[in-house]
């Protein structure tokens, strides 16, 4: 018979910072129990059939999976969103673009996009917030399309729409308060699309090009058309390309230009205003 206390002590993740956590919430998800369940009952009796789950979801970590793609799902925001390969994983740095588009944005109606949507985090958030908002959420990806739906349809978020469309393609004559995405941004040629967690999520959702540049540059040339009179866009980009995100939108003649700065002290989202 094993016990929780031991079963956690043996383990035996790779040393991380996220060891501990990730061998929790992979014994809590095998055992159907919360987090604070393993704490107020360590001495309990881990039933067989949970532990042969809680080590088959070990040898996957240990392979370098990463945790939310193991047990299909990631908290953002305050929701609790069904996650798969075939989209990223959402971030608590991304969160940054929920605070400043509902700081910046009234809480009365309005019409908000979400480009390159992924498991709908950000528009779905958003959503949440602000029930008077109508909140579309868009993505190349067909199977991420899918999903963002589902996560829709099983928060009960009636004010928000996924459709699939290639950035800008398929929205032909609509206008938006709020343009709002976490695009692709990392350059081609960086080392860190082999290591760690990235090595598991999409390319195509990670990957613009040589510089890392080139979806950002695409939306802010193209997010003009599709934004009313006093509009946002809001970007998230990589820790070293504010000042290039920057003179993007100054060169699309974007008001009240500035950047943000992440959990980690890096300026991690860029955002302007259409002129009125």
């Amino acid at each position: 018979m094993t016990i929780i206390a031991s079963l956690l002590r043996a383990a035996d993740l790779p040393d991380s910072p996220t060891a501990r956590l990730d061998a929790e919430l992979l014994l809590a998800a095998a055992l159907g129990k919360s987090r604070s369940f393993l704490h107020t009952w360590p001495e309990r009796i881990v039933p067989s059939d949970a532990a042969l789950t809680f080590a088959s979801y070990l040898q996957r970590r240990r392979g370098g999976e990463p945790v939310a793609y193991i047990l299909g799902q990631q908290g953002f925001w305050k929701l609790d969103l069904e996650v798969a390969p075939h989209t990223l994983i959402p971030r608590p740095d991304t969160e940054l673009l929920v605070e400043a588009a509902l700081e910046l944005i009234p809480a009365t109606p309005a019409k908000v996009l979400d480009l390159g949507t992924g498991s709908g985090a950000i528009a779905l958030a958003l959503a949440s917030e602000r029930p008077t908002w109508k909140v579309t959420a868009v993505d190349r990806v067909l199977e991420a399309v899918a999903l963002a739906e589902r996560n829709r349809e099983r928060l009960h978020l009636k004010n928000a729409t996924v459709l699939s469309s290639h950035w800008f393609s398929a929205l032909a004559g609509q206008r938006f308060n709020l343009i709002i995405s976490n695009p692709p941004y990392i350059a081609s040629s960086d080392p860190h699309l082999a290591e760690g967690d990235v090595r598991f999520e999409p390319e195509s959702a990670l990957v613009a090009g040589v510089d890392g540049l080139d979806d950002l540059r695409l939306i802010v040339a193209q997010a003009p058309q599709y934004l009313e009179a006093g509009g946002w866009l809001m970007l998230e980009h990589g820790y070293d390309q504010a000042e290039a995100v920057r003179d993007l939108l100054l060169t699309q003649s974007f008001e009240e230009v500035h950047s943000r700065t992440d959990l980690g002290g890096h300026q991690r989202i860029s955002l302007g205003r259409l002129p009125c």
